[in-house]
């Protein structure tokens, strides 16, 4: 929706209206960058115990040119007779803060000491889930696991798993081999991702008032040797189950089946 905005934007703005409107627009452009904004960011991040390096990095990071294009556009279109071109105004404000407040942001963050050369934060877990072969999991250890109170070497571990990270108590491991897990550490494990098949088929069932499984765990069910309860969505939440998972009233399950092919 951006991009069609600014090219809606190019297709109604004039060049040769620019000049007119300049010393205007400069005036705005100044009163916004060194005194609207860094006002307004100190009033917003100060109580949260932001230092005025960080307040100086984001109100140097400028306008976001969107919702102001969309403002004057909204403005413009009125039958009222306009004193100033404010189209073109907010065009120009536009422009200079991309160029100018955009282009500098790197060397404004420098300056203010708000780079941290040891880390790098460009990707995370999904963008490499994304550009490559992997899946990432989330799996909770509780206290009566096999794998808790084990050192990481000891545990059975599919083949081409690896855990990557150790959530516990709010900090994030790096973990080794003799990484000890413990109850409540969640772990965060990567392995190839699932390649579909043509002979396996997903399938839903909503649990209603009547219906036989209600009330039951999962492993009292006459389920065929074929199929596999896989997931349960119940209030908004996804539900891995297991055998003593009670299915309930309004769940959605979903369920996986092998077609057998002859």
């Amino acid at each position: 929706m951006q991009m069609y905005i600014f090219f809606l934007l190019g297709l109604l703005a004039y060049p040769s209206k620019m000049l007119p409107i300049i010393p205007k627009a400069l005036i705005i452009v100044l009163f916004l960058t060194f005194i609207a904004r860094p006002l307004v960011i100190t009033l917003f991040l100060k109580p949260f115990g932001c230092s005025f390096k960080q307040i100086g990095v984001v109100s140097w990071a400028g306008l976001r040119g969107a919702s102001s294009i969309v403002f004057s556009i909204t403005a413009t279109v009125n039958a009222t007779n306009l004193e100033n071109d404010i189209f073109h105004i907010v065009f120009f404000i536009v422009l200079i803060s991309i160029s100018m407040q955009g282009s500098l942001l790197p060397l404004v963050s420098k300056k203010l000491n708000m780079i941290d050369e040891t880390s790098d934060v460009r990707k995370t877990f999904t963008d490499y889930q994304q550009e490559n072969d992997i899946q990432f999991i989330r799996v909770k250890v509780h206290e009566n696991q096999k794998w808790c109170n084990k050192m990481l070497r000891d545990l059975d571990i599919p083949p081409q798993t690896l855990i990557v990270t150790v959530e516990r108590g709010g900090k994030t491991i790096i973990p080794n081999g003799t990484t000890t897990i413990e109850a409540n550490d969640v772990l965060i494990l990567t392995a190839p991702p699932f390649k579909d098949t043509k002979n396996m088929e997903m399938s839903e069932i909503e649990i209603s008032h009547d219906h036989d499984w209600i009330d039951k765990p999962i492993k009292e069910l006459n389920l065929p040797t074929d199929t596999l309860i896989v997931m349960i969505k119940r209030h908004g939440l996804t539900i891995v189950p297991n055998g003593d998972t009670i299915v309930q009233l309004n769940d959605v399950l979903v369920l996986e089946t092998i077609e057998v092919l002859v």
